[in-house]
């Protein structure tokens, strides 16, 4: 069988040789776009139709190779075999550091071109063999219930389009001539669930909530990113399927910001004009409904109907044309058409894949994601020589709360357990029970691990839900309804069992959190002494989590997303509208708000006042804020920069973020930063969704999390605000 298959690569290659020779598509002197043109001019009708599907089939007589476009690299190349597991989506949000996720997505695009070449060399030229790739996810995670928020960055517009932003220049590299590989912003647009609904859901946001939360990410990816590709949704916006609204594809995504690059829909979402939304009655109609809206490519089976979409007049071949030159010109900006000596990518070989510069960063991107949410009475962090150590829990030992959803495979994977046990004294006394089963109560009634607590210094108790739980609709299996989330509750096994090791425990209980979403904690709260929230860490999740408990790494993550107290502060899941909803408009008083997080130091903000109060269209505002840290550890935290209108007018956010920056501080030791905010960031979303000069008074506020009274009172440090008006 290998020798069949070397031989086919080897026919494959020595023809695509003699075509260069012969095709003018393969001359590597000509403009790409010259090259797509003439290659165009040769194909018939029915092979540019058969062209538009995500498996695209090889056309032999004019040297074009089999190419499919289905590919994923939400926190490492995905469903490929092996390769390294960053941190989940919602973890790179947590780190609050642009840089530091461009560092993720150039290594996961390095392991992404070297397998790619590897996997030409065997013949496999099948789904997620390719290089572009299906992510980010750049929705805005508006409810802690959507099972798929765990692949986003969180809540926030802002902090989601610098992620996002920095994540496709590492996707897609920096070279003048081609990418690395390309990314794709999806889903477009208007998309959170709920997952059973996604098929026939038809979204009617407000102009305001469209233009201030759901648009700008995917605006700053295609503007500031250049990215490349955009999905869109399953669902309806304002009565139109996503995937053929010529509102969002033509008017706002290519018109008003300029998007040059290729719509690839969601897989099957162009069956759902037909059978979901009721658009189309015939699969020619919804294949030109989306053509003509700008769909490039079909994840599924509509536009096999395309040349007969043609010949029914329903769309004309200067439009095939143009939809399909934009798809071979991605191809050919990838080198598909080039030889192997003239793209820089190609020499990237497989010593990158998964290597130990690549599972360092999963890491140092794990420790920055970890979340400290309590450390009562500073049990933490604990002394390596410690005598003794119980770890018990439903994922105390599982790699399943690693790795999240969209991931590949790792030889590498690190538990708690194992980074604990690594990480501690060998004369330490290290015990480890399950304890109880993660999503059902223990079928049998006798269990000693509730005993262990009473004989141990302290006890790390990992729980949490998974992958299983909440996801997508198709891979959540232990959900009862399709991948979201009913309530915000751990699964009452757990609840119980950390209350029964909370009554032995004779040292300290830690509770460490497994999850990709806001969890209700105000009924275990009160019965631990610290929370370390570690989402789905990726691979190295075990040693980031050890290298945090035990002081190696002060905890500096923060919150990406507010976590209610629990789902009754929350609007109904299947309403668009923002009111009430994130920590911009939300009313009532969170457990834990947007931004937060604790570390081992505290640090002390001092303001300098700007040199103008009063700001007029046109101009910015420049300011310095010293920052000290108070104690005597080195430690890293997150400065954020909000603007709070004090007249909010009804409709204004109440709290904006509007700058950040991640500053690593030594022992007892002052920074001064300074921070420069434009006209650009003063204007706001009027009613009508337009951006509009609201004069008035308004605060701007230097804190390490949301300037709230909630946040102070948890442990934030105090935030500093100066006055400005709107002139």
């Amino acid at each position: 069988m290998r020798k069949s298959v070397f031989i086919l690569s080897l026919f494959i290659s020595l023809f695509q040789a003699n075509s260069q020779q012969s095709f003018v598509w393969f001359d590597e002197a000509l403009p790409f776009e010259k090259r797509v043109d003439a290659l165009l001019d040769a194909m018939t009708l029915e092979e540019k139709c058969s062209q538009f599907m995500s498996d695209s089939p090889a056309i032999t007589r004019l040297g074009i190779p089999e190419y499919n476009w289905w590919n994923e690299a939400l926190h490492g190349v995905a469903r490929n075999g092996k390769a390294t597991i960053f941190p989940q989506g919602i973890a790179m949000g947590a780190t609050f550091n642009p840089e530091l996720i461009k560092e993720v997505a150039n290594a996961i695009s390095d392991e992404g071109r070297a397998k790619f070449q590897v996997s030409k060399s065997i013949g496999n030229r099948g789904m997620y063999a390719g290089l572009t790739y299906w992510s980010p996810n750049v929705n805005i995670f508006r409810d802690p219930r959507w099972g798929r928020g765990q692949e986003t960055y969180g809540e926030d517009p802002f902090l989601t389009s610098k992620i996002g932003v920095a994540f496709v220049e590492g996707l897609q590299g920096a070279d003048e001539k081609y990418f690395k590989s390309t990314a794709c912003a999806k889903h477009f647009a208007v998309h959170s669930g709920p997952e059973a609904l996604r098929h026939s859901f038809n979204a009617n946001p407000s102009k305001l909530d469209l233009y201030e939360t759901y648009l700008p990410a995917f605006e700053a990816l295609v503007k500031e990113g250049h990215v490349q590709g955009v999905m869109g949704a399953y669902n309806a916006v304002y009565g139109e399927p996503s995937t053929s609204s010529t509102f969002l594809l033509d008017e706002t995504l290519k018109r008003a910001w300029g998007f040059n690059g290729y719509i690839v829909s969601d897989c099957g979402a162009l069956g759902d004009i037909m059978k979901g939304h009721k658009k189309a009655k015939t699969q020619e109609e919804a294949a030109a409904l989306a053509m003509l809206a700008g769909v490039n490519l079909n994840c599924g089976w509509v536009y096999q109907k395309l040349a007969s979409a043609v010949k029914k007049g329903l769309i004309s071949e200067d439009l095939i044309n143009e939809r399909l030159r934009k798809l071979f010109l991605i191809r050919f900006k990838l080198g598909f058409f080039d030889s192997d000596a003239s793209n820089p990518y190609t020499k990237l070989g497989t010593e990158v894949i998964n290597s130990e510069k690549h599972k360092n960063i999963a890491r140092k991107a794990s420790q920055q994601s970890i979340v400290l949410l309590k450390n009562e009475n500073n049990v933490l962090p604990l002394d390596k020589n410690i005598k003794s150590l119980y770890v018990t829990g439903s994922f105390a030992a599982s790699t399943e709360i690693l790795i999240a959803n969209y991931y590949g495979m790792s030889p590498n994977m690190v538990t708690v357990l194992e980074g604990v046990a690594d990480k501690v004294s060998l004369g330490t006394s290290v015990e480890y029970r399950l304890g109880v089963l993660p999503f059902q109560n223990n079928l049998n009634p006798l269990n000693w691990a509730v005993q262990v607590p009473k004989t141990v210094d302290a006890t790390i108790l990992v729980a949490g839900i998974s992958n299983e739980i909440e996801g997508e609709e198709v891979d959540a299996i232990a959900s009862q309804h399709k991948g979201d989330r009913q309530d915000l509750k751990l699964p009452q096994s757990q609840i119980d069992y950390i209350k029964d090791v909370s009554k032995n425990k004779k040292g300290p209980l830690i509770l460490v959190l497994g999850t990709g979403s806001p969890v209700s904690l105000e009924e275990v709260e009160p019965y631990v002494d610290a929370i370390v929230l570690m989402w789905y860490p990726g691979e190295q999740g075990g040693n980031a989590v050890a290298d945090v408990i035990f002081g190696d790494v002060s905890p500096s993550g923060h919150l990406p997303i507010t976590f209610p107290k629990n789902v009754e502060q929350l609007p109904p899941f299947d309403d668009y509208s923002m009111k009430g909803r994130t920590y911009k408009y939300m009313e009532k008083e969170p457990m834990y708000p947007f931004g937060f997080g604790l570390s081992y130091g505290k640090i002390l903000f001092e303001a300098v006042s700007p040199k103008s109060k009063t700001i007029k269209k046109g101009e910015g505002v420049s300011f310095l804020v010293n920052v000290k840290n108070q104690s005597d550890i080195h430690l890293e935290d997150v400065v954020q920069v909000y603007l709070i209108p004090e007249d909010d007018k009804g409709f204004l956010p109440k709290y904006a973020l509007k700058a950040f920056k991640r500053v690593a501080l030594k022992p007892n030791v002052s920074q001064e930063l300074t921070f420069t905010l434009t006209d650009k960031d003063f204007y706001q979303t009027d009613l009508e969704g337009k951006k509009a000069w609201l004069k008035g008074r308004y605060k701007i506020a230097i804190s390490n999390a949301l300037p709230s009274e909630r946040s102070v009172n948890l442990g934030a440090s105090k935030p500093v605000e100066f006055g400005i008006k709107l002139h």
